[in-house]
C-alpha cells in the first residue's frame, strides 16, 4: 500500500496575513476593523491569533473592505486547513 501526504511548505494562517499585510501596514486596529466590518472585536482577534477560521461571510466583508476578492481569503483558509489535515492523517493514494 502506498501512502501519500500533502506536504507543502507551512502556509501562514490567514489571520497572520491579515495582521501583517493589512492591519499593521495600514495602521488599522482590530477594533476599528471589527467596527467597519460590523463584527465583534473578539471575532477579529480570534482570526488574527489563528484561533478562528475565515468563513465565507467574513471573506465577503474583508474583500469589500480591503478591495480584494472573497476567494483570496477563502483560498488562504483552505490552504491552512489542508496543511493541518495533512499533518493529522495519512491519505491513501487511489490506484
Amino acid at each position: 500500500m502506498q501512502y501519500w501526504r500533502y506536504t507543502p511548505r507551512k502556509p501562514q494562517h490567514p489571520g497572520l496575513l491579515l495582521e501583517h499585510c493589512y492591519l499593521t501596514p495600514l495602521g488599522i486596529s482590530q477594533s476599528r476593523l471589527a467596527k467597519q466590518l460590523g463584527i465583534s472585536r473578539r471575532r477579529v482577534n480570534e482570526i488574527v491569533n489563528g484561533q478562528r477560521a475565515i468563513t465565507a461571510d467574513t471573506a465577503l466583508r474583508l474583500s469589500e473592505f480591503f478591495n480584494t476578492t472573497p476567494m483570496f481569503w477563502l483560498e488562504k483558509q483552505q490552504l491552512w486547513e489542508l496543511y493541518l489535515a495533512s499533518r493529522q492523517s495519512s491519505c491513501v493514494r487511489p490506484g
